[in-house]
C-alpha cells in the first residue's frame, strides 16, 4: 500500500466582507507562510490603511522572517490569541465549514485531488460570501427586544 501525499492549507478571512483565500503547499514551512502572507497583501486593496492578522502561538508566526515581512508590509500587524483560546479566532469556525465543503465524506487519493477540492471550496465559498459572524446563528427564534444595558450573568454551583 502507497503512502498518500500530504500537505498544508493556509486560509485567511475577511470575516466583515466574508472574503476568503486559501493556497496549499507540500509542507508547513516559513518560507511558505511568508508566501501565503504576500499572496494575501496583494488581495486586499490598497485603500486599506491597516491589516489584523490574528494569529495562533505556533512557532512559524514568531519568526524573524515575519518581523521582515512586517518591515516591508507595514501596514500589517500581527495580534496573537491567547494560549488555548481558539474559540475567540473567527478562522476556526471557518475552518469548520471550508472542511465540510472540501473534504466532509470524500476520499483523496492524491494531493492534487485535495487541492482541486480546496480550490473549489473556496470559489464556492466567495461566490456565496458573506459578512462571517461569530457564534451561533439564531434561525427560527423570534427577535429580541432591543435594551440596553442587559446581560446575563452565569452561575456555576459547586
Amino acid at each position: 500500500m502507497a503512502a498518500r501525499a500530504k500537505g498544508y492549507v493556509y486560509g485567511a478571512l475577511w470575516e466583515t466582507t466574508g472574503d476568503c483565500w486559501t493556497q496549499c503547499y507540500p509542507r508547513r514551512r516559513i518560507e511558505h507562510f511568508l508566501d501565503f502572507l504576500s499572496f494575501v497583501d496583494q488581495q486586499i486593496p490598497e485603500d486599506k490603511e491597516r491589516i489584523y492578522a490574528i494569529l495562533d502561538n505556533l512557532d512559524m508566526h514568531h519568526c524573524r522572517d515575519l518581523l521582515l515581512f512586517m518591515i516591508h508590509h507595514e501596514r500589517w500587524e500581527f495580534v496573537y490569541q491567547p494560549t488555548y483560546a481558539a474559540y475567540l479566532n473567527l478562522i476556526e469556525p471557518w475552518w469548520k465549514v471550508l472542511r465540510s465543503l472540501a473534504l466532509k465524506g470524500r476520499r483523496f487519493e492524491t494531493w492534487q485531488e485535495v487541492v482541486a477540492a480546496i480550490e473549489a471550496a473556496t470559489a464556492y465559498w466567495n461566490a456565496h460570501k458573506h459578512p462571517f459572524v461569530w457564534g451561533r446563528r439564531r434561525r427560527h427564534q423570534p427577535p429580541r427586544c432591543s435594551r440596553k444595558f442587559s446581560f446575563q450573568v452565569k452561575t456555576l454551583r459547586i
